[in-house]
């Protein structure tokens, strides 16, 4: 008997399968703006200095491999906490607010979904239409009902009173998930008064707010990039929150992430983070060490806090600088008002307003590698090359 005889054949990631049709291309010219990581101005993924120095303190004194806990480890815990919710939060002085461990900001997000599903039966989880799309099969893997809000429009808009209105009908007790900053893959924000609308209608829906916060410090600033965050923990009693250290401490390979619960009372936390170790144990069991303890002796620490901070910011700026460089390049093209909205976005993504049919050619012609979507990783750009794109846009579009 051949068991795995009628084992079906599943489509591969297409953004995986881009860097894969990428990295054939004989072209020297070739441009890879699809897989989303950031890069330098050389093309590589750096490890951040701080991270560098902290991994070495760790060789010298590290002493056991042993497993860590359900919740991963304590003081990384702790300075997420303070990352996230900020040094006075009350939540966290008051012991509403704990973070578990997970296996990066993915790993955050299914075992929200599992805990959803778990403990919340019933409940649709509502997701941003566009949005990432792992957020799709992630939380319909979890067998939660997934359904949407409207975000951006059909001409490449961010649509505020289509998502405000659709938020108004959500079942109350329903699930929103909200893109803290930097939304993937639009790369549009919401404005502060925007987020108290979206507050406003939250708490009036008794809706649960999931943040999904993958990206602070790449859009205004560590602490600017929380704002929606703290602004729902101080007025909300409960709320979920998912972190991920893959790319502002550049730890991608470590998975390392958090999800982050606020209760009512500190007696409810205990209740919602034993479901939280109990789901976990059957998924990772326990999360992994080193990424981990990394950031934690990062933050924990003033002198190399302060290196990391600088390299985020540096960062941050590299990618702002890149959108406006583009939107300048694109200018003797005629193209620089159609694709302002580029320098307005915040984040690595864009949504470029390109079409299928026109990545497509940017992809045969160019060599320049996007999602079909339209959507491009800024942070894979090259200020030097910026004059070539434009040119490659301005070909496909005029």
């Amino acid at each position: 008997m051949k068991h795995f005889g009628k084992v079906a054949r599943v489509p591969g990631d297409p953004i995986l399968g881009l860097l894969d049709a990428y990295r054939a291309d004989p072209n020297p010219a070739k441009l890879d703006l699809g897989v989303g990581v950031y890069k330098d101005a050389l093309g590589l993924t750096p490890i951040p200095r701080a991270v560098k120095q902290a991994e070495q303190r760790l060789v010298d004194s590290e002493q056991t491999k042993s497993y860590i806990g359900g919740h991963g480890d304590p003081l990384f815990g702790e300075q997420m906490l303070r990352l996230v919710l900020g040094e006075g939060s009350p939540a966290r002085v008051q012991h509403r607010a704990g973070c578990t461990q997970t296996p990066g900001g993915t790993g955050a997000l299914r075992l929200a979904g599992d805990f959803i599903a778990r403990c919340l039966p019933g409940r649709s989880l509502w997701l941003s239409d566009p949005t990432w799309p792992i957020h799709e099969t992630l939380f319909a893997a979890a067998r939660l009902r997934v359904e949407h809000y409207p975000y951006v429009n059909p001409d490449n808009q961010l649509d505020v009173p289509a998502m405000l209105a659709t938020l108004e009908r959500i079942p109350s007790g329903d699930v929103v998930l909200l893109h803290a900053c930097c939304h993937n893959p639009t790369g549009y924000d919401l404005s502060q008064d925007d987020w108290r609308e979206v507050l406003e209608i939250v708490r009036q829906r008794e809706l649960l707010p999931l943040f999904d916060f993958a990206y602070q410090g790449f859009g205004d600033g560590l602490e600017e990039d929380a704002w929606a965050v703290r602004l729902f923990v101080e007025a909300l009693p409960e709320v979920l929150i998912t972190s991920s250290c893959s790319k502002n401490f550049g730890l991608y390979r470590e998975r390392t992430g958090a999800l982050i619960a606020v209760t009512a009372t500190a007696d409810s936390l205990v209740d919602v983070r034993s479901q939280f170790a109990s789901v976990a144990r059957n998924l990772w069991s326990t999360p992994p060490s080193h990424g981990a303890a990394v950031v934690a002796t990062i933050l924990a620490n003033p002198e190399l806090s302060q290196l990391w901070q600088q390299e985020v910011a540096a960062k941050r700026e590299r990618i702002a600088g890149l959108r406006q460089g583009l939107v300048e390049a694109l200018a003797p093209y005629g193209l620089a008002e159609r694709f302002a909205h580029i320098a307005r976005q915040r984040g690595m993504f864009s949504y470029t307003g390109l079409t299928a049919e026109q990545v497509l050619r940017l992809r045969a012609e160019d060599a320049v590698y996007l999602v079909e979507s339209g959507r491009a990783n800024i942070a894979g750009l090259d200020a030097e090359r910026l004059d070539q794109l434009a040119q490659a846009i301005a070909r496909v579009t005029q």
